[in-house]
């Protein structure tokens, strides 16, 4: 599809247009997007974009479904962006509080900014005819549109849980609650959460994390107490598991490895303060600006490379470490209900390029450890390609490879932890942790 600049004037409803369009037909990720218009806004405007676009996310095969009932043919060329300002309507008509006139009248103006003016009659019709005919009552009977997934995630969520399929993809549609980890250096849990009640922040506690925090609605993260002074860090519960499974020491070396935006790199140093050496490692570098902004807002020291996790000589400096956490790059499909953009941008055929991928650095990463020496493999997905089925393999090929329970059912051909979105209020998330052998006999 072909590049669509971003209007050169401000309008809501076509600048929320704009970022559906570019991630359904650029391919690109909603922050980036999101980044570019919320610039021309307020922060009031700026929650309305972020809630509208996303929710179009979440809602994209049913929205889908009554766009093609509704229009006689297809928009084409520079006009496809006005199929999603459609959408956008259709969805503030059918889930928001927007107001019925607001919506379909700030909608049909919106088109102009877009350059589809000799289209508001069409942008019009279309809405006026979708409150008439009351589709938003009708129910539809096609599971795959009610689940607001694309079909091949359907159909893998199928196979992988059968009974519980329907509850793992409602949960993956669920609004994801902000979790806070409390800076331990900077100040303990009971002190912090006396500042968030101070500040009429209403918060629960998580019996599975000894720092976690849970808000109760949404907030302005910049304006919670302490955010200046690194008091916290934003960390669903799940990731917050990373480091106290790898259980980092005093003394020790350690590699976080894809480590940007750094929430686990600034655990491991909460966790053991006085780590021989941490590194944290990602290959992309302008992540890595976000892994330095958070150390230095938690005013943590560690030591931060750009490098490519499969080819170690360009970044290692020859010591083995003695433990890695490596957060394999993966479909993330563990995150979808707080990131609805990636179910959209993720296809079929990524998984079996990830699995690869992910094959290749753990490979890669394992020289590098140290005999006795504790490797945490973990992804935010909820596809056994990718996890169980991953570490089973190397478990199976890697003679100096033992398996280290964190639960107890687990063996070598069921191993580590799948978390799946919604449990204890985390996000999906995969852990198996693994022991290097002095020797190469199991």
């Amino acid at each position: 599809m072909k590049p669509l600049p971003l209007p050169k004037q401000k309008n809501l409803r076509a600048d929320c247009a704009w970022v559906i369009y570019q991630i359904l037909e650029q391919g690109k990720s909603s922050r980036d997007c999101l980044e570019r218009v919320q610039r021309r806004h307020n922060v009031r405007d700026n929650a309305w974009l972020q809630e509208m676009s996303l929710g179009v996310m979440r809602k994209l095969p049913l929205l889908q479904h009554w766009l093609r009932t509704l229009l006689d043919r297809p928009l084409k060329g520079n006009k496809k962006v006005l199929e999603h300002l459609i959408m956008l309507g259709l969805y503030q008509l059918a889930f928001s509080r927007v107001s019925k006139h607001a919506a379909v009248g700030e909608t049909v103006a919106a088109a102009s900014y877009l350059g589809g003016t000799g289209l508001k009659g069409l942008v019009n019709a279309v809405l006026r005819n979708f409150q008439r005919e009351e589709l938003a009552s009708r129910p539809v009977e096609d599971p795959i549109i009610n689940s607001g997934l694309p079909k091949w995630l359907f159909k893998a969520i199928d196979s992988a849980y059968n009974d519980d399929a329907h509850a793992v993809r409602q949960a993956t549609n669920d609004m994801a609650p902000i979790w806070l980890r409390v800076n331990s250096r900077q100040i303990n849990k009971g002190d912090f959460a006396s500042l968030l009640t101070k500040a009429n922040v209403e918060f629960s506690f998580s019996d599975e994390h000894e720092n976690g925090i849970v808000l109760k609605s949404r907030e302005d993260i910049t304006a919670l107490p302490g955010f200046d002074k690194g008091f916290f860090a934003v960390q669903d519960g799940a990731a917050q598991l990373a480091a106290h499974y790898l259980n980092p020491q005093n003394g020790e070396r350690v590699l976080d490895c894809c480590a940007a935006p750094g929430g686990k790199t600034g655990h491991i140093a909460e966790l053991a303060p006085k780590l021989a050496y941490c590194l944290a490692l990602d290959a992309d570098e302008k992540r890595l600006q976000r892994v330095h902004e958070n150390m230095d807002r938690l005013k943590h020291s560690v030591e931060i490379k750009q490098g490519d996790a499969t080819n170690p000589s360009q970044w290692w400096d020859g010591e083995l470490f003695d433990r890695i956490l490596l957060d394999a790059p993966c479909s993330a499909t563990g995150v979808i209900r707080r990131h609805p953009d990636i179910r959209w941008l993720r296809k079929s055929s990524d998984i079996d390029n990830l699995a690869a991928l992910q094959r290749e650095i753990l490979n890669a990463l394992w020289k590098l450890l140290k005999p006795g020496g504790t490797l945490l493999y973990a992804t935010c997905s909820i596809l056994p390609k990718e996890n169980k089925a991953q570490v089973t393999r190397f478990i199976a090929e890697t003679e100096d490879a033992n398996l280290q329970p964190i639960i107890k059912t687990e063996t070598n051909e069921n191993p580590g932890r799948q978390i799946l979105p919604g449990e204890q209020q985390m996000d999906g998330f995969y852990y198996a942790r693994l022991v290097k052998s002095s020797c190469a006999i199991k």
